[in-house]
């Protein structure tokens, strides 16, 4: 039997709007998914029958895009590709679990994926993937994440960058990322704020100007 449950995050005034659908077996997610198509402006995720259902306001968007640009830049300045792919959905059949991340890139399997449709059953999963948790989640997005196989992941809460590294199987939280171990992590919730009272593009053109300084001092 399939139940839904509006989170009590959804009741408060400025939170996202979250539907949790309980009890929905694969392929009924599988066919949904199919009818609505990728063009829409809500977020899924599926773990083992629980369907999560949100739809982003501007307090999620805004840190996320920022970060997309902050990954950008640091590649950038390393002189290194990236294929950013934004809210790629990440599904696996055979492990019954999706997810569509705020933000994913290849970083170090780039080329191995380049000009190609990505399908988890044959290739690599995303390198990093951002999560921006305005609110909190009723599925367990961390399990999902390390279920696919997904090496590194970010999670910025309420003005903290939280960095987890794929160990056995399971996230440990590092304070380093491992796909850019000389980034000081604890500083880009900074930048983030400067965005509010300085601007989106100075907040991007100061942050890549710290990446410039560290790498010349490395």
């Amino acid at each position: 039997m399939t139940t839904a449950t509006p989170t009590p995050q959804s009741q408060k005034r400025g939170a996202e709007p979250v539907v949790t659908l309980k009890g929905v077996s694969w392929q009924t997610f599988k066919t949904l998914l199919a009818e609505i198509g990728e063009d829409r402006a809500c977020r899924m995720a599926y773990d083992q029958g629980v369907l999560e259902i949100r739809m982003p306001l501007e307090d999620h968007e805004e840190p996320k895009r920022l970060l997309e640009d902050f990954v950008t830049a640091i590649v950038d300045e390393l002189g290194i590709e990236l294929r950013s792919l934004g809210s790629l959905s990440l599904k696996r059949d055979d492990l019954t679990r999706f997810i569509e991340p705020d933000s994913c890139f290849y970083i170090q399997n780039e080329s191995r994926v380049r000009g190609r449709r990505i399908n988890l059953e044959i290739d690599p999963p995303p390198d990093l993937a951002i999560e921006s948790d305005y609110t909190s989640s009723s599925v367990d997005k961390q399990s999902i994440y390390a279920a696919l196989g997904v090496p590194e992941l970010w999670r910025y809460t309420r003005q903290t960058l939280q960095v987890y590294q794929l160990v056995e199987g399971e996230y440990e939280q590092r304070e380093q990322s491992m796909t850019f171990p000389f980034l000081p992590v604890t500083e880009i919730p900074g930048f983030i704020e400067q965005s509010n009272t300085q601007g989106q593009r100075t907040a991007v053109r100061l942050f890549r100007q710290r990446i410039r300084e560290l790498l010349q001092n490395q």
